[in-house]
Formats: structure tokens, C-alpha cells, sequence
């Protein structure tokens, strides 16, 4: 069996021989227009700290224009990078997921592992100069920061701790998310779903440090957390601020939150934030308000999530906030590490802040006052009373990233039958099909702006999601099974707001996949199948890759040593959005000139949002009923809100096998098996007490969902 899919007959930007990606032409009004003069790029400002020998923190300056200064490695030579040195740092481990991007400075390598170790590494040699365990909790680590002589980390256990920068020895921590103010359950308590309230959170994100200020957030917004931003005193770990995502009574925005909602809001902030030194700001990003798509509760425009803060940087007073998201539904939190940008637009200079993620749209704003540079619309949307939506939703001025509704060019294509919508369209009971999905767009990958070709870079995912609103166990948020994954990456001028070009290809880049631009006109990012990229900054093209061993979600950094350049980049795998990304731990470092070779290619990911559960063997499929596999028998109740309601979800015949499609007498509703996107067979709807029989003459994947439920989806695998 071939599916048209896998033929790729329907995707427009599909993958070359050898994995390379194609370029997918612009539609207007996106593209660049001819004979168009080209921008002035203005200095960028000293302040920020522009990188050189040394990549100081996470996102390289304080503006997080993820920008290497460095260009002794440039489009010419690019093809002779070779590794350096390589270490494992967890001994081989391939248990977790890393996310830490790494932090150089004077020659030495700081990152954190999943695992709760901190290291410090020699840049030259890859020989660890210390090593610094936390505990044992283990959480995501994106980044520390280093300043003062001290390296500032957190734990999983919610601890900041300020290390020797020498030697790694504790100097001062600090416990955080002690508060147990707003962490009773709302009653929206569902834990088959992860959305269950009463939690206190844990830290998240890279640290910042800024003018004896280190700035730390935290994440939990899908199990009730509510949220807030920390900014503790460098040298004692003394807190001087805390600002609370979710406003309580007496607070700007409290009534916004619909009775006591706010306590269980969410709005956390889960990525590090830029810092204006001139002007003392900090910009901090807010996730999704709590319940994740479950409105009914929290009627209101919910600030501060889904808002991008001023606040500022000495004493947490907001300045302004912007809101991209009113009341949401979708997970459409928007939150990254905002971008610091000085541009000249028209005759005026601009100092702006880029932001905005999932949606696919950029919001460019005015440092200073929050105005939008290039206008902003609010649109009526589709409503739901039952999920108490607002009315209008804010659409920023130039165009989107990526289109904003599924699409049957692409890995958007919906799984059929199930209700489908283009962005902010609402839903109730039915899980409906969406994109931008949860995951982007783009989602939490860093993005890079270089100062030569005076545009933004950001990597993005081609993947729906299904929404309902979780109450009795439906999905949520869900990406359904048997729908295909891709993405690409996109340059964007911020001084249009529109797309210049885009390149797609196999992988979605949205998930940690940060992009580095360099003096040398070389940009290099990683992908889920352990590859990291060099590339023209001009137009994407391809110029060197090379081989892992694991998962590429974190930034790649350059730093310098005795004149020579170097790349590195930390390759641990992640969980999302595919949840068989290879892991691993392994610490690269790359020169002109290396001779390491290259790691052994691990099991790339699956395109395909695979069922993986075991396979079970037989020849009948019972509708409408989750599989007990404590029995090996369906279920004794028909279920019509969960995805796994085939018994088996996932069967393993024989060619030339025939397989029974039964719907239950003592079911109440009718039933069906239809395959997707092929089109092997189709059952039809099935009323209580009637089957369906089929006979498989090829071998082959063949995935399938119910007509009338079309969340619960199985899996015939032929051989």
C-alpha cells in the first residue's frame, strides 16, 4: 500500500534526494517586491552587549538577537568544518531530553543537563573543569548565566543556586515558589488530561543577568499554576521582585479573571526574558491563561496571559503590557525570547521588541510605550458563549509566517471528519482541527536577527492541532494520530513584517530549534533528526551538515579562542513535537580544519504522528471501546470522547488477512472505520449490532478513524 502522502503529491515544499530542504516559493503580497531599495541597518546598540570571542548568555546579548559577531568562518569555507572535540556528558545517556543551550565565556563552556549536572567545560579540549550536581528532580534546563564570578542555575527541586564560577562550589540558593497563595483546584481538576490545577509550578527558562539582577521564571500553566516573574539579587540570591502573571484583588488586571480564576490562572513564564539597558526595562513573555481550553470558567480577557511586559528591570513595575491573545483557548501563548531591535523605518530610528510565536505572527512594538510599529487590527472572530470568547482578536499589521488555517498543500492537511477551522475558530464538545497549532507556527525555538541581511530567522512546525474543552476525558489539545509533521524555517524584515523567503522541508523546527547568524554570513540550526545545518543567511541554502547523534533542540553559539572560531552546540533530543526524537547528551564543538568525525546516525524520528502501543494480534476490531491490557480484551462500555476507543488501536494481520469491524449491539450510537489518507476501506457507519469485514492485500501502515467520532483513531499494520 502506498500512501499519496508518502508519494508527497500534495506537499509543495517536499524534501530533495538526500534530506535536503526545497525552497517553496511566496505567494503575494508576502514576497519581497522587485527593484524594492534595501534597508538601512542602524547600529545596534552597545548596551546589549554584542557578542565576539564570547557568547555571554543564552540568546547571545540582551536583546537575544542569537547573533555571532564572528567571521572567520564564512560561506566559502563553511564546507571545511570538522569536529573539534566531542564528549558525552552524561556517559552515553540516552534517558532524557536536554534543552540547555550553552553559555562561553572567556574560553569555557557552561550548560546544564536534564539530569541536575552543571559543567563547565574547556572550549578547546572538551576536558570538564567541574562538575556541579543540584539534585535529583529532574525538569527542563534551558541555559544558566554567567556574571559576577558566579554560574546562576536552577533545579527541579525550585531552588536558584549561584555556583563558583571557578569551581563550581555552592556560593548561595535560593527557594522559590514557596507561595501557596493560588494553588488550591478550581474543580476543573482533570488528571487523565494534565490539566489538573493545584500546582505550584517549577523553574523554567534560561537565566539573564543584568546590573547585579539575575531574572528567573517558571512554567506549569497547563496543571493550574499561577504564574509569576522573579528578579533576585545576584550576589545574596535575595529576592528583590516577584510579579504575578495571574493579578490578585487590589492588582492592575485582576478584573480581568472572571471571580476567582485568577488563582489557578497560569500565565507563566517559561522563557528567559531581553533586557534594555538604556532604558532599565525587562520583556517578559506570559503563557496561556488556566484552563488551557476550557474557557467557560474565566470569563474576560485573562491578562497578563498571553502578554508581552515592560516591566522595570529595578523594581518589577509594569510600564506597559501588550495582549496578543484575548481569552484563549488554543495554547496560543506566544511565549519566546523576545527580540531587541534598533531599525530605521522610513526616516525615524526605532528601538522595537519583537514578539510572537505560535500564531505565526510577529508583533513589533515600540520599546518604549508598546505601540505598534506597523499598526494593529482587532478583528471580529467566530464565537461560543459556552466558552465565553472575546470578540475580537488583534492581527498586526504586514503578514504572516505561515499560513493560518490547515491546508491541503501541506502536513496541515486535516484528518478526515473531524471538524476543522482556521485560526481562532472556537469549538465546545468536538474536538476540531486547527492551525497554527499548539505547537506553532512557531513555538519556543530562538530566533535570530542579523544585522547584514537586516532579517529575522525563525524556525517553524507544519502540525495541527484538535482542540475541545477536556471536560469527561476529550482530548485536549491534541495532535491527532495519523496526521504528518513537517516544517521549515522563514526569514522575516521587521521592517515590513512580511516574509522575504522560506525554505520547508521534513522536520519541525519549532521546538527549541534556535537559529545562529554569524559575521561570517553563515547561519547553522539543528533538527530533530540529530543534523545540524549551515546555511546561506541570504536564502537558506545548504552549505554543510553534519551528524549529532541526538535531537538538535537547542541554539548553536560560537565563541573564539587564540583567534580561532568555533561553533558548538549541546544535541540531548526533546520530547515534543515528536515524541521519538533520538536523546542523548552529547557536547560538540566544530573548527576549520577538525578531524572528529561525525556521530553514528541514530533512528530518525517518525513523519507520522505514529499509535504506539504495542501491537496485538486478531482479526476483529470492536468499535466505540477502549482496549483493557490488563485483560487483552475491549472494554465493557462504549467511550465517545477519547482517541483510543478502537479494541485493539493498533492490530497486527497477516497479508491476505480478513479483519471484522464490529460495532456492539449494547453500544448506543453508530460507529465506523474509514482509512486515511488513502482510501483502503471504508466501513461506512455502522449501526449497534452490525459489522464490517475487509481483506488486506498489500502490506502496509493503515491508519484509520471513526466517521462519527473522529478523535478515536486505530492502526492496521499488514506484513
Amino acid at each position: 500500500m502506498t500512501d499519496p502522502l508518502e508519494r508527497r503529491t500534495f506537499l509543495t515544499g517536499a524534501a530533495t534526494a538526500g534530506g535536503a530542504l526545497a525552497l517553496r516559493p511566496l505567494t503575494p503580497p508576502a514576497a519581497a517586491q522587485p527593484g524594492a531599495e534595501p534597508h538601512v541597518i542602524p547600529r545596534q546598540p552597545g548596551g546589549l552587549g554584542p557578542t565576539g570571542k564570547d557568547y555571554p548568555k543564552v540568546g547571545g546579548d540582551l536583546g537575544n538577537q542569537n547573533h555571532s559577531a564572528l567571521r572567520q568562518i564564512t560561506r566559502r569555507n563553511v564546507s571545511r568544518l570538522g569536529g573539534a572535540w566531542h564528549v558525552n556528558l552524561e556517559g552515553g545517556s540516552t534517558s532524557a531530553a536536554q534543552q540547555s543551550t550553552i553559555v562561553a565565556q572567556d574560553g569555557v563552556l557552561y550548560v546544564q543537563t536534564t539530569q541536575q549536572n552543571v559543567f563547565a567545560v574547556d572550549g578547546r579540549t572538551g576536558v570538564t573543569k567541574w562538575k556541579t550536581g543540584v539534585g535529583t528532580r529532574q525538569t527542563n534546563m534551558r541555559g544558566v548565566a554567567v556574571a559576577e564570578g558566579k554560574v546562576f542555575t536552577t533545579s527541579g527541586a525550585n531552588i536558584v543556586y549561584a555556583l563558583d564560577q571557578e569551581t563550581g562550589a555552592v556560593v548561595w540558593q535560593r527557594q522559590l515558589l514557596t507561595d501557596l497563595e493560588g494553588t488550591g483546584d478550581n474543580g476543573g481538576c482533570d488528571p487523565a488530561n494534565g490539566q489538573c490545577g493545584g500546582s505550584i509550578g517549577t523553574l523554567a527558562g534560561a537565566i539573564v543577568h543584568w546590573d547585579g539582577m539575575i531574572y528567573v521564571g517558571m512554567q506549569g500553566s497547563t496543571i493550574g499554576a499561577r504564574g509569576r516573574a522573579y528578579a533576585l539579587r545576584a550576589a545574596t540570591g535575595e529576592v528583590a521582585w516577584t510579579f504575578w502573571g495571574a493579578p490578585g484583588p487590589g492588582m492592575y488586571g485582576n478584573d480581568t479573571w472572571e471571580g476567582e480564576s485568577w488563582r489557578t490562572g497560569g500565565a507563566v513564564t517559561w522563557m528567559h526574558p531581553a533586557v534594555d539597558p538604556d532604558l532599565g526595562l525587562v520583556y517578559w513573555t506570559f503563557g496561556n491563561p488556566y484552563p488551557r481550553t476550557n474557557g467557560s470558567t474565566r470569563g474576560g480577557t485573562n491578562l497578563f496571559a498571553n502578554c508581552l511586559l515592560a516591566l522595570d528591570a529595578k523594581t518589577g513595575e509594569r510600564r506597559w503590557h501588550f495582549q496578543s491573545v484575548h481569552h484563549d483557548i488554543w495554547d496560543f501563548d506566544n511565549v519566546m525570547a523576545p527580540v531587541l531591535i534598533d531599525l530605521r523605518i522610513g526616516r525615524r530610528k526605532r528601538k522595537v521588541v519583537v514578539y510572537g510565536s505560535k500564531v505565526g505572527m510577529f508583533y513589533i512594538l515600540d520599546r518604549v510605550n508598546g505601540e505598534p510599529v506597523h499598526g494593529i487590527e482587532e478583528r471580529p472572530v467566530p464565537q461560543e458563549p459556552r466558552q465565553k470568547t472575546w470578540p475580537t482578536q488583534p492581527f498586526p499589521g504586514g503578514a504572516p509566517f505561515v499560513h493560518q488555517a490547515p491546508s491541503f498543500h501541506d502536513t496541515t492537511r486535516p484528518v478526515p471528519y473531524y471538524p476543522t477551522g482556521k485560526i481562532f475558530t472556537p469549538f465546545w464538545d468536538d474536538a476540531t482541527i486547527l492551525f497554527p497549532g499548539a505547537g506553532g507556527g512557531a513555538d519556543w525555538s530562538h530566533i535570530s536577527f542579523s544585522p547584514h541581511t537586516g532579517h529575522l530567522y525563525i524556525g517553524y512546525g507544519l502540525i495541527n492541532s484538535s482542540y475541545s474543552n477536556t471536560n469527561g476525558g476529550r482530548v485536549n489539545t491534541a495532535r491527532p494520530y495519523g496526521e504528518y509533521f513537517s516544517g521549515g524555517i522563514v526569514a522575516v524584515d521587521p521592517h515590513t513584517n512580511r516574509p522575504v523567503w522560506r525554505k520547508e522541508g521534513d522536520w519541525s523546527l519549532a521546538h527549541g530549534n534556535g537559529i545562529l547568524t554569524t559575521g561570517g554570513r553563515v547561519m547553522f540550526q539543528g533538527g530533530p533528526d540529530g543534523v545540524l545545518v549551515a546555511m546561506d543567511d541570504t536564502d537558506g541554502r545548504r552549505l554543510w551538515s553534519w551528524q549529532t547523534g541526538a535531537g538538535v533542540h537547542t541554539s548553536p553559539v560560537s565563541y573564539e579562542i587564540d583567534g580561532e572560531q568555533y561553533i558548538a552546540v549541546f544535541a540531548g533530543g526533546n520530547g515534543l513535537p515528536y515524541p521519538d526524537i533520538p536523546k542523548g547528551d552529547h557536547l560538540w564543538a566544530f573548527k576549520l580544519g577538525g578531524s572528529v568525525p561525525p556521530a553514528a546516525a541514530p533512528a530518525p524520528p517518525s513523519k507520522r504522528n505514529q499509535i504506539r502501543v504495542a501491537p496485538v494480534s486478531g482479526t476483529t476490531v470492536t468499535l466505540g471501546r477502549v482496549w483493557n491490557s490488563a485483560t487483552q480484551t475491549p472494554g465493557t462500555t462504549e467511550n465517545i470522547v477519547a482517541q483510543t476507543a478502537m479494541s485493539p488501536q493498533h492490530l497486527a494481520v497477516p497479508v491476505g488477512a480478513t479483519v471484522t469491524f464490529v460495532n456492539p449491539a449494547d453500544n448506543t450510537h453508530s460507529h465506523g472505520a474509514a482509512s486515511f489518507f488513502g482510501h483502503e476501506f471504508n466501513t461506512g457507519r455502522l449501526a449497534p449490532g452490525t459489522s464490517y469485514s475487509h481483506t488486506f492485500t498489500e502490506a502496509g501502515e493503515y491508519f484509520y478513524n471513526d466517521p462519527v467520532f473522529p478523535q478515536s483513531t486505530g492502526k492496521i499494520v499488514v506484513q
